[in-house]
């Protein structure tokens, strides 16, 4: 998968710090570069480009304004580069994927590609789906209803509703519902649930596999939060966020994962 790349920075030095860096993902392919806004607009509408670094504060149009003016057409993925940290809040606001502070460091440059080619493999795998749907629609209408019911059975069956947890000699039956968030401790993973918690012996990246994505949202680097219980969205210093849950303990959303934080804020 090509991810067809757009670059937009009113500092020419930026535009080329970002390339050299981009250069060492091989999926990546910039097929253009802008200076301001409205070349971003033109661009953006000619080119149809997978994704968008866009800077922030340039003169005329805004990297806002950007977005604000592709609201006809089928929007990109956009990342906001950016050498300020009080636009984050409206970042979210935008759907963006991440927000990147200048100057860029690798690693985050790294960790938000990968965000970006999940959200597209996604994207691309809803819109084969969407073909096929229209596919049936015309040959088969009666097979459609029964599609989306698979569907929706398969998302509710595939993860788990009930774990247990082996925690001091004794085993624990726990409601997902019933869970507040989780905390990585090496291969010890805390579960917080509204009166208990509990240690189970397990990695992250395996218990994500377990729980459903639409509600368990990892916001840190080794804190998994159930977005079923937040009830407030405060924002921080350095583009952070913290999450206000339901018992009223509050959860740092890292700039990593602040794509996160958008499900609440639009």
């Amino acid at each position: 998968m090509t991810i067809r790349t757009i670059l937009v920075d009113d500092e020419p030095l930026a535009i080329q710090g970002l390339q050299l860096r981009l250069e060492r993902h091989e999926d990546v392919e910039i097929i253009d570069t802008c200076n301001n806004g409205r070349e971003a607009i033109r661009s953006i509408k000619t080119h149809k480009p997978d994704l968008v670094f866009l800077d922030i504060q340039m003169p005329g149009f805004d990297g806002f304004s950007v977005i604000q003016g592709l609201m006809e057409v089928e929007p990109p993925l956009f990342v906001f580069v950016t050498a300020y940290s009080d636009h984050a809040i409206r970042a979210f606001e935008a759907q963006a994927v991440d927000y990147l502070m200048k100057p860029v460091e690798e690693d985050r440059l790294a960790d938000t590609l990968e965000r970006v080619r999940q959200r597209l493999t996604e994207r691309r795998s809803a819109e084969e789906a969407g073909k096929l749907k229209e596919v049936l629609a015309e040959v088969a209408p009666d097979a459609v209803d029964t599609v989306d019911q698979a569907e929706e059975g398969y998302a509710a069956n595939r993860y788990e509703k009930l774990i247990n947890i082996k925690d001091r000699g004794q085993i624990y039956r726990v409601d997902v519902d019933s869970i507040e968030k989780i905390d990585a401790a090496g291969d010890y993973m805390c579960i917080y649930t509204g009166d208990n918690t509990l240690i189970l012996r397990e990695t992250m990246k395996d218990l994500e596999k377990r729980l459903d994505p639409r509600r368990f949202q990892r916001v840190h680097r080794s804190t998994i939060v159930n977005l079923d219980q937040v009830r407030q969205v405060k924002p921080h210093t350095n583009g952070e966020c913290f999450l206000v849950l339901d018992s009223g303990s509050q959860v740092k959303v890292s700039r990593s994962y602040r794509d996160v934080v958008a499900r609440f804020v639009h």
